[in-house]
């Protein structure tokens, strides 16, 4: 069963419980209101009709009973007289009797008292109440008078139709109002379950629009949230699913090209004789792509171990470090009419140092792939309360603005082309990101075609006491 009719049902099961046990209590309080309205009166009629017959015959004196009936008999002839039956005995013999008295019994009751009982059948009703009376110090005569209520019966017989009706109008109207009622109360949950539907079916942009004020609009929020969440989940696995097939792609082809190249060299030299110029420059060719295929596998192993281990840091000086590694390198890149120059701050920081010499290995190695002949390469170094801050700085063919958001994914090259023909496979920037990663820190690039790339990395391993 639906939570909407389940509501409905239970508002009006309420509202007719309520409603029908009010209303059948207000007309049995009323009734026996009446009831006990009309048994006062009663007995009032039955002391007054007493009194009289004590006051008019003077029963106290009286020893004839033939005048007592024949008083009796004149008052019950009155058309005011409020009883509907009358019965004076003297013991079992009745002397005077009219209408009809339902308990033929005389009650046990004491001069001056009265005894009430109600007969009711098939909303006839009958007040029966008894005396006695003493006629002289030996003889008693027993008075009863006969009081309908049937009026009053009747009365509450109405009064019960009409609250059946009312009762069955006020389930009607209660059961369509509660249907409103439960079909608005509900339809956020509705309006949820829609979205749900939706978003199961694949729509993952369809979110709740409830602005009721106040729990639903609460928990639609919240399922807006969820969904906002998983919908940035999915785009984030989408998103590496495409990283690793282009990951695998270029895996794939840079791995083909060098095997190609060697196979097909190997099989040069293994099937045909061949000058001892050409069988050099065969084997230079072998020996160069084997180089380039050990570079390769040697980064993807860097790469793999760095996602897994967590590296030692220890203090170290950045200075020290980057002023040893450019003056190592400074004489190759003087072959190639490159400058290459440092400043850096004193201080010392928490770091892996071969880790961070890598990395400006590669920083230095990418400035010096950037250059078309002669140019000027600057690292810089300085200490931030958390760690130092790297910056490496060339003034070469620098890159477009939108290659610079890509230029950390492995294997990507800006220029795929001229970075083969330096011996690049697109995995050094990719390395640098990581160990900025493990570091605490972070890599950014600012790049103007033909003007040159900064490169800045933070390094946040905390600072050492100096």
């Amino acid at each position: 069963m639906r939570f909407r009719l389940r509501m409905t049902l239970c508002i009006v099961m309420l509202l007719a419980l309520a409603f029908g046990a009010g209303g059948t209590m207000l007309i049995s309080v009323s009734f026996r209101e009446s009831l006990d309205s009309e048994r006062d009166i009663a007995v009032r009629s039955h002391r007054m009709l007493a009194n009289t017959l004590v006051l008019a015959n003077n029963i106290s004196a009286q020893t004839d009973i033939e005048d007592l009936v024949s008083t009796l008999r004149q008052m019950d002839r009155q058309d005011a007289a409020p009883w509907s039956g009358l019965r004076l005995q003297q013991g079992e013999r009745v002397l005077y009797a009219s209408g009809s008295l339902p308990y033929p019994d005389t009650a046990a009751a004491e001069p001056g008292q009265c005894y009430i009982r109600l007969y009711a059948n098939d909303g006839v009703g009958v007040l029966q109440v008894s005396g006695m009376l003493q006629v002289n110090s030996r003889d008693y005569l027993s008075l009863d008078a006969g009081y309908t209520v049937s009026h009053l019966y009747a009365v509450r017989q109405i009064q019960m139709d009409i609250f059946y009706r009312l009762l069955a109008a006020v389930v009607t109207v209660g059961a369509a109002v509660s249907w409103v009622l439960a079909m608005l109360l509900t339809r956020p949950l509705y309006q949820l379950g829609r979205v749900t539907r939706q978003i199961a079916g694949g729509n993952l942009a369809s979110r709740a629009n409830i602005r009721s004020g106040d729990e639903f609009e609460q928990l639609a929020a919240d399922f807006n949230r969820m969904t906002d969440r998983v919908e940035e989940d999915i785009a984030a696995l989408q998103d590496a699913m495409r990283r690793q097939e282009e990951f695998m792609g270029s895996f794939a082809h840079e791995m083909k090209t060098p095997m190609t190249s060697i196979i097909g060299y190997a099989d040069l030299l293994r099937g045909q004789s061949l000058p001892p110029e050409d069988q050099q420059q065969a084997a230079n060719y072998i020996f160069s792509e084997g180089q380039r295929l050990e570079s390769l596998s040697l980064k993807l192993l860097d790469l793999l171990v760095m996602g897994k281990d967590e590296p030692e840091m220890r203090l170290a000086s950045p200075q020290g470090l980057i002023t040893s590694l450019v003056q190592m390198l400074r004489p190759s890149m003087a072959e190639r009419d490159i400058t290459l120059q440092c400043r850096c701050e004193p201080g010392q920081c928490r770091m892996e140092p071969d880790l961070v010499k890598s990395l400006v290995t590669n920083l230095i190695d990418n400035a010096r792939k950037a250059m078309d002949g002669a140019g000027n390469i600057f690292v810089l170094s300085d200490m931030t309360d958390t760690g130092c801050r790297i910056r490496v700085v060339d003034n070469g063919r620098g890159m477009p603005a939108s290659e610079v958001s890509r230029v950390t994914e492995a294997f990507y090259r800006v220029d795929k082309s001229r970075s083969r023909a330096q011996g690049g496979v697109g995995l050094g920037l990719a390395l640098c990101q990581r160990i900025a990663k493990l570091h605490g820190g972070d890599i950014s690039f600012q790049s103007a075609e033909g003007k040159g790339t900064i490169v800045t990395v933070t390094l946040n391993g905390g600072r050492g006491h100096e």
